[in-house]
C-alpha cells in the first residue's frame, strides 16, 4: 500500500535525499561544517555533500562508535560536524559514545539516523530503526526531530544546523509524499496543524503522516471533524499544541513507525496525562520486529496504513 495514494499526494524525493542536498548546500554557507560517515555515504547521501566538499568529508569504515569519537572530537576543536549511519547502527552500535562524548559534555555534533522504521523493506529487521527515537530521546539535551517530506527535511536540516548543540534527526530510504509547500508553516519545536478539528485529533510524523491524512479524509466525509498535528519534533516537545488538542478534541489517535515503548506515541502520552487526560489510541509496530518484505507490505501487515488508524479512530469515536 503507497503512503497518500488515496490523496492523490505527489511522491517527491526520500527523505534521506533531501537531507544530502541540503547538506550540500550548507557546506557551501559554512566553512566549519564536516561531515562523518561509517561507509554508507551512499545510502545515507551524504555522499552528495562529499563530492562537492571533498576536504570536508571523513568515511571511518564500519565503525559507528569511532565515527561518534570523531565527530565529537571535531566539534571539540570548533568544528560543526555532522554524522550519519543507517539508524538501528548509530543509536544501537554507537550509544555509549552518544551518551558520554556528545550529550554528557553537550558537544555541537548532529547525528543522522537513516534507513529509520520497517519502510526499509525487504533489507530486514537487523538494518530497521524501530527504537532509534526512544534510545535518542533519552539522551540529555539532545533534540529529536522526524520530518515527513523533502521541504520539511531541508527546514529541519537547516534549523538544527543553526542550533549549538547535539541533535538527532531521523530520515527514510522510502520516496515520501509531498505533504509541505512552500508556504506551509515549519517550526522547530512547534506542531504543524495540517488539518483543523474538533472531534478527534490525529497526531503523526514521518512517513506515516500520510497515512494520517488518508484516515482524517475519510472520517470527514464521515461527519468526524479531524485534526492532524505533524509532530516533527519529539524534543523539545510542543505540549500546548497537544494540551489544546486534547482539550478541544477530546480524543486522541497517535501514529509513528516505531516499536510502542518510548516513541512519539510515550512522548505524547505524558504530556497529555499532566495537562488534561483524554482517551488514547496508538498505532505502531507493537513489542516486535518486522521481517523482509516490500515496504508497502510491511506496513500493510503490521497495521501502519490508513486502515489501521480508522480502526483506531473509530474504537474512540
Amino acid at each position: 500500500m503507497e503512503i497518500g495514494k488515496t490523496l492523490g499526494l505527489k511522491l517527491g524525493k526520500a527523505t534521506r535525499v533531501a537531507f544530502g542536498e541540503t547538506l550540500r548546500d550548507l557546506g557551501g554557507e559554512d566553512p566549519a561544517l564536516v561531515v562523518v560517515d561509517a561507509d554508507l555515504n551512499n545510502s545515507t547521501r551524504t555522499d552528495i555533500f562529499a563530492k562537492a566538499h571533498p576536504g570536508r568529508f571523513f568515511n571511518v569504515g564500519i565503525a559507528e562508535s569511532n565515527m561518534v569519537g570523531v565527530a565529537a572530537g571535531l566539534a571539540s576543536a570548533g568544528k560543526r560536524p555532522w554524522c550519519a549511519s543507517f539508524a538501528t547502527f548509530v543509536m544501537s552500535n554507537a550509544y555509549d559514545q552518544l551518551r558520554m562524548s556528545v550529550a554528557f559534555p553537550r558537544c555541537n555534533v548532529k547525528v543522522v539516523g537513516s534507513h529509520s522504521g520497517i519502510s526499509i523493506g525487504e533489507d530486514g529487521p537487523s538494518q530497521m530503526g524501530i527504537e532509534d527515537v526512544a534510545l535518542a530521546c533519552c539522551l540529555p539535551g539532545f533534540l529529536v526531530v522526524v520530518p515527513c517530506d523533502e521541504v520539511s527535511t531541508i527546514r529541519a536540516t537547516r534549523a538544527l544546523h543553526a542550533h549549538a548543540g547535539p541533535a538527532y534527526l531521523r530520515t527514510g530510504r522510502a520516496n515520501a509524499p509531498v505533504i509541505y509547500g512552500e508556504d506551509t508553516p515549519w517550526e522547530l519545536g512547534k506542531a504543524t496543524c495540517l488539518r483543523s478539528g474538533t472531534d478527534l485529533t490525529l497526531v503523526a510524523n514521518g512517513l506515516l503522516l500520510g497515512a494520517a491524512l488518508e484516515a482524517a479524509a475519510i472520517l470527514e466525509q464521515e461527519g468526524v471533524s479531524t485534526r492532524v498535528l505533524d509532530l516533527h519534533t519529539l524534543k523539545p516537545l510542543d505540549t500546548a499544541s497537544l494540551a489544546a488538542a486534547a482539550r478541544e478534541t477530546g480524543r486522541i489517535v497517535v501514529i509513528e513507525e516505531h516499536l510502542a515503548h518510548g516513541g512519539l506515541g510515550s512522548t505524547v502520552a505524558m504530556a497529555v496525562a499532566a495537562s488534561h487526560p483524554v482517551p488514547m489510541r496508538f498505532v505502531n509496530l507493537g513489542d516486535q520486529f518486522a521481517e523482509s518484505g516490500t515496504p508497502g507490505q510491511l506496513l500493510e501487515k503490521y497495521g501502519m496504513t490508513y486502515p489501521a488508524i480508522l480502526r483506531a479512530a473509530r474504537e474512540l469515536l
